[in-house]
C-alpha cells in the first residue's frame, strides 16, 4: 500500500511516493529543475500562474512513477503540502481568474496595517491572534479595490493548497488551519471571521466550505488520473500549509515542541496549547494541523522570507559556477564575523519580524582590499542565521523555549556553517530528520484516508540523522557578529 505526498512550493513542486507500512519513500521526483519563476509587475509585488504549479505536478508525479514499478491500484491516498497565504480566485466555472497573489508578495501591507488600527488591535489579536497584516484576506481585500471587474467574477477565494485540492477532486474547500493563515478565522467565537470580512466589505459566500485536516476530502476525477497516470477515485485525504506540514513531518505536534526548515523562506515554528500572541504580530499564531477546539493545538510561526533565496542570489551571481557544497567549503574559510562584512537577508518582500517593513536587502562594511567573495558567502549565511535569531528574541519574550528544534536534512540545514551557527547562537540544539514536505504530505493522507490510526503510527521510517550542539568556544565570537549585524539592522529600520 502506497501513500501520495505532494509539496506546492513557490521555487517547485515536489512528489514522494511513500510505503505505508515502513514509511519509506520508494520514489520522489521535483519540477521544474529551473525554480519556477515568480511574476513582478511592480516593486513588492509576486505573483505566480496556478496553473504552472498543476503542471509542475503533473510532470513531478509522471516523472515519480517512472522511477517505481509500483502498480498505481496500490496507491491509495494523496496529501497536500502548499505555500501559504497566497491567493487564488476562480469564477462560478473553476476558471482561475488571475495570477495568484503569493505568500511574498506586499502590496497589501497598508490594507492589513490600517484594519489593524481600525478593527482595534486588542481586538484583532483577541480574536483573530494576528494582525490582518499582509495575508489572505487583505490581498482580497486588495483585488476588491483594485479590480473591481475581476473581483464581481469572483466565485471562491482560496489557498494555494485549496486549487491543487480543486484540480485533483473537482471540489472546493478549506480547512480551519487555512482559514486561520488568511486571518479568516475567529478564535474566540470558533467561526469564520466576521470582524474581518465586514470591515473589508467581503461576502462570506466567497470563502470556502471548512472541512478537517485529516479526512476523506475527495477522489481523484477520472480527468484528473488520466492526466496524472493514477487510478481514478483515488482518495484526497490531507491538506496543510507549508510550514505546520513541516513540523507535522518532523512529529512536532505538541507543546512545547519546535521544527525549523530553511528553504526559500526560513521559518521557527513552535506549538503551544494556549492562543498566545505578539503584541506587534511580528511573529504569528495559526492553527496547527491537529488543532481542535476541544484539544487547541496552535503553531507560533517566526517566518524570514529572504533565506534559501539569498543563498540562491549568491549562487547564481557571485559564486561563479560552484555549487552549493563548494560555496560552503570556500565561506568555511572566513572567520566568524566575515571581517566586518554584513548582510541582511530582507530582500524578498515585507518581513513580519520587521513590522511589515521591505527595507531590501543589504550588504554593509564592504571594504574592496579586505573582502572577496568567500566573505560574501558566509556573511550571507550568517546573515540568514542572525534575521532568524533576531526573530527568535521575540519568540522567547512571547514564553516560548528555544531549547532544541527540530529540521530536515535539506535546504541551507545541509550547509555545516549554517548549522553551526545557527545552533550557537541561539543556544538550541538541532536535530536533523529524513523528512521534506512532500514525504510529511504523504504521511498526513494516510492519517487523513485512516491508513494509520493515528498520527504516532504515521511516524514509522521517520530516522534520526545528526545532532548539533552549540559550540561553546565559539559562542563569543557569533555573539559579537550578531552584536555588530543587529547594530545595522537597526540603523536601517530606525531604531535605537
Amino acid at each position: 500500500m502506497y501513500l501520495i505526498g505532494y509539496d506546492i512550493g513557490s521555487s517547485s513542486v515536489k512528489a514522494t511516493l511513500l510505503e505505508a507500512e515502513t514509511g519509506k519513500a520508494v520514489a520522489n521526483a521535483t519540477s521544474p529543475v529551473k525554480e519556477m519563476d515568480i511574476i513582478a509587475v511592480r516593486s513588492g509585488w509576486a505573483e505566480q500562474n496556478p496553473q504552472s504549479w498543476w503542471d509542475n505536478l503533473k510532470a513531478a508525479t509522471q516523472q515519480m512513477l517512472a522511477k517505481s514499478s509500483v502498480d498505481t491500484a496500490d496507491i491509495k491516498a494523496i496529501g497536500i503540502s502548499y505555500q501559504m497565504h497566497g491567493l487564488v480566485l476562480v469564477d462560478s466555472q473553476k476558471r482561475v481568474l488571475r495570477p495568484a497573489i503569493i505568500w511574498c508578495d506586499s502590496r497589501a501591507v497598508e490594507i492589513g496595517d490600517k484594519a489593524f488600527e481600525q478593527i482595534g488591535q486588542q481586538k484583532c489579536l483577541e480574536h483573530l491572534l494576528n494582525s490582518p497584516g499582509n495575508f489572505t484576506a487583505s490581498k482580497l481585500k486588495w483585488v476588491k479595490d483594485n479590480e473591481p471587474d475581476i473581483y464581481k467574477k469572483i466565485h471562491k477565494a482560496m489557498l494555494p493548497g485549496d486549487y491543487i485540492a480543486m484540480k485533483l477532486t473537482d471540489k472546493i474547500a478549506t480547512t480551519l488551519s487555512g482559514l486561520s493563515e488568511g486571518v479568516l478565522w475567529d478564535f474566540q467565537k470558533q467561526q469564520l471571521a466576521d470582524l474581518v470580512l465586514d470591515y473589508y466589505g467581503i461576502d462570506n459566500d466567497l470563502i470556502q466550505e471548512v472541512i478537517p485536516t485529516f479526512s476523506v476530502q475527495g477522489e481523484l476525477t477520472r480527468q484528473a488520473a488520466n492526466e496524472l497516470g493514477l487510478k481514478a477515485e483515488t482518495v484526497v485525504s490531507y491538506r496543510a500549509g507549508d510550514q505546520p506540514n513541516n513540523a507535522l513531518s518532523l512529529n512536532v505536534l505538541n507543546p512545547g515542541e519546535i521544527a525549523a526548515t530553511a528553504g526559500t523562506s526560513g521559518v521557527v515554528y513552535g506549538i503551544g496549547d494556549k492562543p498566545n500572541y505578539d503584541s506587534k504580530s511580528r511573529v504569528n499564531t495559526f492553527a496547527h494541523v491537529n488543532y481542535t477546539k476541544d484539544n487547541p493545538r496552535f503553531g507560533v510561526l517566526l517566518c524570514v522570507n529572504g533565506t534559501g533565496i539569498l543563498n540562491s542570489w549568491l549562487k547564481n551571481n557571485i559564486a561563479n559556477g560552484l555549487d552549493y557544497p563548494q560555496m560552503n567549503e570556500l565561506a568555511s574559510k572566513v572567520p566568524i564575523g566575515s571581517d566586518g562584512l554584513t548582510i541582511l537577508p530582507f530582500g524578498n518582500g515585507a518581513e513580519r519580524t520587521l513590522g511589515n517593513k521591505d527595507i531590501g536587502s543589504m550588504i554593509h562594511g564592504l571594504k574592496f582590499n579586505t573582502h572577496n567573495k568567500a566573505h560574501l558567502l558566509r556573511a550571507g549565511q550568517e546573515g540568514i542565521v542572525f534575521a532568524l535569531n533576531y526573530g527568535l528574541e521575540i519568540m522567547r519574550n512571547m514564553g516560548v523555549q528555544i531549547k532544541r528544534v527540530k529540521a530536515g536534512d535539506a535546504n541551507m540545514f545541509l550547509s555545516p556553517l549554517f548549522r553551526e551557527a545557527f545552533a550557537t547562537i541561539t543556544g538550541a540544539t538541532v536535530e536533523l530528520y529524513n523528512a521534506d514536505g512532500s514525504v510529511g504530505a504523504a504521511r498526513g493522507a494516510g492519517v487523513g484516508a485512516g491508513i494509520y490510526k493515528d498520527c504516532k503510527e504515521a511516524f514509522v521510517g521517520l530516522k534520526y540523522i545528526s545532532k548539533i550542539e552549540p559550540n561553546e568556544k565559539l559562542k563569543s565570537d557569533y555573539s559579537r557578529a550578531y552584536q555588530n549585524w543587529l547594530a545595522v539592522l537597526k540603523t536601517q529600520i530606525g531604531v535605537e
